[in-house]
């Protein structure tokens, strides 16, 4: 489920919106951090600034979602979809995941418009990459047998992990991860048990 042995181009055909999801992500990232794009207006006008968003500028609540701040940060964000967004593409449809994905991604972000101070700025694909990790934990929950017994351990012990590591790293937004998480959850606990 989470091992990946197709080819580039089956995984494109499989999985549209995660590969559509992931070349946004490199597309942006090269344009505003590369020398060869001296792009900088670009990541000022699509950050996510509680300031800015609080005075209108609302598209703010979703272009963080697809924007990094370094090479390390796109990748891991990057990586993260293309190993646990497959399988929910699959399951889902590609409407539902990309529904799942963005309203997660939004979630997360209103949580910290709401939540930070004004002056508080961010970026990055993981609050939504969180919703997903709380779709799946729906999922466990509401729908096991959609998922084999060593996936749903694999999942939660990941879920489990990566929530502790939102409090031992530096310069996360914590806020982003959980109300990332939570709201994929409550998502999928209001959406899967109507259809068990």
């Amino acid at each position: 489920m989470f091992t990946r042995t197709e080819s580039f181009k089956e995984f494109i055909r499989y999985y549209p919106v995660v590969s559509v999801i992931v070349s946004i992500h490199i597309i942006l990232y090269l344009v505003t951090s590369l020398p060869i794009f001296p792009n900088s207006l670009l990541l000022e006008l699509l950050t996510g600034v509680n300031l800015y968003i609080w005075q209108g500028e609302i598209w703010r609540l979703v272009t963080p979602i697809f924007l990094h701040s370094g090479f390390s940060h796109v990748l891991f964000n990057s990586f993260s979809l293309v190993l646990f967004g497959p399988a929910l593409e699959r399951l889902l449809g590609r409407f539902r995941f990309t529904w799942v994905y963005l309203a997660t991604g939004v979630s997360a972000n209103l949580a910290t418009l709401l939540i930070e101070p004004v002056t508080y700025i961010h970026l990055g694909a993981s609050g939504a990459i969180f919703g997903l990790f709380g779709m799946y934990i729906s999922l466990i929950v509401f729908r096991k047998h959609l998922l084999s017994k060593d996936n749903r351990q694999l999942i939660t012990t990941i879920a489990v992990i990566s929530i502790i590591m939102t409090f031992l790293q530096p310069n996360i937004n914590i806020i982003s991860h959980l109300f990332g998480f939570l709201s994929g959850f409550l998502i999928g606990a209001l959406t899967l048990k109507k259809r068990a």
